[in-house]
């Protein structure tokens, strides 16, 4: 039997309202703290996931890996950001692509995106997958 990975995001009105390449205005410069409270100076890499009340696996993800991704490795080195699909974006987030997929998890420096994880397959391959984009973009 397969395992689905990831739920389709809905396709509405609000989710054409984003250009295609920047969610919200131009990439958060050095030393910016948003008006969400981002601080990008004293934690510059973050993990944006994005998700949907309705996605199963992005529940799942809540459930199994939330409780302790903060204090993993992962955790420590991209603390985690969440964003519904459908908005609102954190302010100064510059995306290679608009996320269709939830959960999506995409790695940020400074607001702009360095890797993107796209589903969400299970317990077993969640920080292999997330500690390889981390070590990819630091080295």
């Amino acid at each position: 039997m397969r395992r689905r990975l990831f739920c389709l995001a809905a396709t509405s009105a609000a989710a054409f309202a984003l250009p295609a390449v920047r969610a919200v205005g131009g990439a958060a410069s050095a030393g910016t703290i948003g008006p969400d409270g981002v601080d990008w100076t004293r934690t510059p890499v973050r993990l944006l996931m994005v998700e949907s009340p309705a996605c199963v696996y992005c529940q799942a993800w809540h459930r199994r890996i939330g409780p302790g991704y903060a204090a993993s490795a992962a955790g420590r080195a991209a603390p985690l950001m969440r964003t519904d699909i459908d908005g609102p974006w954190p302010d100064g987030v510059a995306l290679a692509r608009r996320p269709r997929i939830t959960p999506t998890f995409i790695l940020l420096d400074h607001g702009n995106e360095l890797a993107r994880l796209e589903g969400y397959s299970g317990d077993n391959s969640f920080y292999p997958l997330i500690g390889r984009m981390l070590t990819q973009v630091a080295g």
